[in-house]
């Protein structure tokens, strides 16, 4: 692969937003697009406005790439009107233009696994409704690359953690209050496994399947250090910081820290993901890549520094 082929990013959450410096810093050509085609754009990354709600807008979006990396996600509670439809159009712009497409996906489809541990050979057996809508999309991409209308490759991820994400139940709702000495809010039974994917991890896993075209066609578990309770985490956050957490566990779903009461409402078929294990194996894409996840030691202190950064910000 050419390092002057055209990545295009779609989506400037976390996730999107660190693939972009990632992909740039590894030598490529990148167009980061989102709504609005403001805010602060990683270095060597072109940022532009565009609305893949459409083929024709997901098309002008990736005018000319090689490679597209779906990370476009919506508000909780309308994902299972939105997603269908921004899939549609994503994977009917890159049939056209002829580009890859890997797509940044979710744990939902298993459902719930009673603490088995997670490989891609694990059964999609999702009850939820989210669960269920993200299981038939994965299989309609699949679907495209099996009978040759798109290639394409799907990265699944655990909860994200790290630098700039807030939105994890190992975000907003933890660090503040872990600096500022106030309220940490963790959910359901935190004596349990839980794997957490750094988002750099995120970034580099997928834009290394972006760069191997040989593993398409599947679905890969992006590179995940091993799986700690969220009581060792914690215990770890309170080494780093010197002092204790004041933390509220919640045994049942409602609005904390950064998730409202609509956010939670529509959480709340997934809240079984913190009453079993939750425990993701990302040995086949490190083994055939050589990727190594980052260590959550070193996870918990760049979250830690960035937050400091973040809340310094907040006050002025």
């Amino acid at each position: 692969m050419n390092a002057a082929d055209l990545h295009v990013v779609l989506g400037s959450g976390p996730a999107g937003s660190t693939l972009a410096g990632e992909l740039a810093r590894r030598g490529h050509a990148v167009r980061l697009v989102d709504r609005s085609g403001t805010g602060a754009t990683p270095d060597g990354v072109t940022r532009v406005k565009g609305d893949v709600g459409t083929v024709e807008g997901a098309r002008a979006a990736i005018k000319g790439a090689v490679v597209v990396y779906h990370c476009v996600n919506v508000a909780y509670h309308l994902q299972i009107d939105a997603m269908p439809g921004i899939q549609q159009a994503v994977l009917g712009a890159v049939e056209t233009e002829g580009a890859r497409l890997v797509v940044l996906d979710t744990l939902y489809p298993y459902g719930e696994t009673h603490g088995r541990v997670m490989t891609e050979d694990t059964p999609w057996s999702a009850t939820s409704a989210k669960g269920r809508m993200r299981a038939a999309l994965d299989e309609e991409y699949l679907a495209a690359h099996r009978e040759g209308r798109a290639r394409v490759v799907l990265g699944r991820s655990a909860d994200f953690v790290g630098p700039g994400v807030l939105n994890s139940t190992l975000g907003g709702a933890v660090f503040p209050g872990a600096l500022t000495g106030t309220e940490v809010l963790a959910l359901g039974d935190i004596d349990l496994l839980h794997s957490y994917t750094d988002i750099r991890n995120v970034a580099a896993g997928l834009a290394t399947l972006g760069e191997h075209p040989d593993g398409d066609g599947r679905v890969w578990h992006l590179p995940t250090d091993a799986a700690r309770t969220t009581r060792e985490i914690f215990q770890q956050i309170e080494r780093k910081i010197g002092q204790p957490l004041k933390t509220t566990v919640m045994s049942e779903p409602r609005p904390f820290g950064p998730f409202d009461e609509v956010f939670m409402g529509s959480y709340a078929e997934l809240f079984y993901q913190h009453t079993e294990a939750q425990v993701m194996d990302s040995t086949a894409i490190q083994d055939a890549f050589g990727i190594k996840p980052i260590a959550l030691d070193t996870t918990l202190d760049d979250t830690l520094a960035w937050y400091r950064s973040f809340l310094a910000r907040a006050q002025h």
